[in-house]
């Protein structure tokens, strides 16, 4: 945990921003697999932990506004729990390290609300994205499940938005140890990755490597042959000499912060002369935009430069024809490149999103694009000092889509079709490293880590 300041810090600033009511934010419950006692690794609410600080089931924390309150309502373990999980810390003592003094049983949580609502204080929310806080949410506050997404506070939403977009020192250094951890694993993929093991045995050897760091992944390892498909998720394909093994993964370290780190590598320690085309494309995309991110651009405008860095080069391959700023505003290069260029990161791997990526990633002025491609780029808005994000370019020749595409001839006068048969089974490259926005421009987040073509051939090559 963070100082009992940095959360009461947190805590004064949100109540300011929110000026009156009650603001409600339930923690997390455990989860089962299979039956109640066998649970999925716990995960705490990322806007919970951000103001409350404590990572333990079963907690929901109250501010009330109007009476500078602050109120964690939980229950200590019995004898009986910890007989099976043995001495945990009491949660007044997670409380005083947050800095929050008042705790009351779960039990008194609904006549609290209660109490509230007769008084018309108004109760500000989040939307919840567990159905078991839906239906809390619902008997709390007597609101139909079904109608909870109409009545949650856009005020709040926006507050929590404004205050967890920019990163602090302190965060920034989270960030880091999770960036570093996700290194360690893009390392371990590339030791692994040879002809006739799996991409499951990897993946799996890349959890664990996140694991013993003390935390765990922050999202299902992407670790593929087939990195046309966007995520891919690993399988029982064995790999082979000659393909490209494109890893997307990222560490979550114990204070929950993550990292997001994608390399694609050869799996036999050499690129031919194709892959390696491919890849400068992706890496001149990669250089372009990471050169460009600064306070006050907007990273709409940095997605569309690296989107005419691609077609420029596929342009140069054959691939694609005409000009590459006429190709990128007609969509062309959505054939090669259908995703975004990337999207905040700290205590949620895409952060924040479930508090509506309309928020996040966009503003009044500038609203989401519902074009192909562009409707699946998360951020889109002017970049400020402080927000930490990803930047992912890629190209994937996904034979599916090519033919859905030359079938009706879409953007013909654009793209070489009859080019583009010996790359129907090259799968995809993607490149993406965390970046710090700082007062001048950028901060690359984590240790040195190979890159360019050479540097990943003379890695794997030790």
């Amino acid at each position: 945990m963070f100082s009992p300041e940095t959360y009461a810090k947190r805590r004064n600033k949100l109540q300011s921003d929110i000026g009156s009511g009650i603001i409600l934010l339930p923690g997390n419950d455990d989860s089962g697999m299979n039956y109640q006692d066998n649970v999925y690794p716990f995960r705490q609410d990322s806007s919970f932990l951000y103001f409350a600080g404590i990572d333990r089931q079963g907690l929901t924390f109250v501010i009330d506004v109007d009476n500078n309150r602050e109120i964690l309502f939980g229950d200590e373990l019995t004898i009986e729990e910890i007989m099976w999980t043995g001495p945990v810390d009491s949660l007044a003592a997670q409380a005083a390290r947050a800095g929050i003094t008042e705790i009351q049983p779960l039990s008194r949580l609904s006549d609290f609300l209660t109490g509230c609502i007769s008084s018309k204080q108004t109760v500000h929310f989040l939307l919840p994205y567990r159905a078991d806080n839906t239906i809390k949410l619902s008997a709390w506050l007597g609101i139909p499940a079904s109608m909870i997404p109409q009545r949650v506070s856009q005020k709040l939403i926006h507050a929590i938005i404004r205050q967890r977009a920019i990163k602090t020192a302190e965060e920034v250094e989270q960030i880091e140890i999770a960036v570093n951890t996700t290194i360690d694993m893009q390392l371990k993929a590339m030791e692994l990755a040879a002809e006739g093991v799996t991409e499951t045995e990897i993946a799996g050897r890349l959890q664990a490597v996140a694991i013993a760091a003390g935390g765990n992944i922050s999202f299902p390892v992407i670790l593929t042959a087939n990195g046309q498909f966007l995520h891919n998720h690993p399988h029982r394909t064995l790999l082979q000499n000659g393909q490209l093994v494109l890893c997307d993964c990222g560490a979550e370290n114990e204070m929950r912060y993550a990292g997001d780190l994608t390399r694609t590598h050869p799996v036999n320690k050499k690129f031919t002369t194709a892959q390696r085309e491919i890849y400068d494309i992706v890496y001149h995309a990669y250089k372009a935009a990471a050169d460009a991110v600064k306070p006050g651009i907007r990273y709409k405008d940095v997605h569309l430069l690296a989107c005419e860095q691609l077609a420029e080069g596929l342009i140069a391959l054959g691939l694609m024809k005409g000009n590459a700023k006429e190709a990128v505003a007609a969509g062309a290069h959505t054939l090669f490149f259908p995703c975004g260029l990337g999207h905040m990161l700290g205590l949620d791997i895409h952060d924040m999103e479930n508090l509506g990526e309309e928020y996040v990633g966009y503003t009044n002025t500038l609203q989401k694009s519902t074009a192909f491609g562009l409707k699946s780029l998360r951020l889109g808005r002017e970049l400020e000092e402080g927000f930490v994000l990803t930047i992912e370019p890629g190209i994937y020749f996904n034979p599916l889509l090519t033919e859905s595409w030359q079938a009706v001839g879409k953007c013909a006068s654009f793209i070489n079709y009859e080019k583009l048969a010996p790359y129907a089974t090259f799968g995809g490259v993607r490149l993406e490293d965390n970046f710090l926005i700082t007062a001048d421009g950028s901060r690359l987040l984590g240790r040195p880590f190979a890159r360019t073509a050479t540097e990943i051939e003379n890695l794997i090559a030790l």
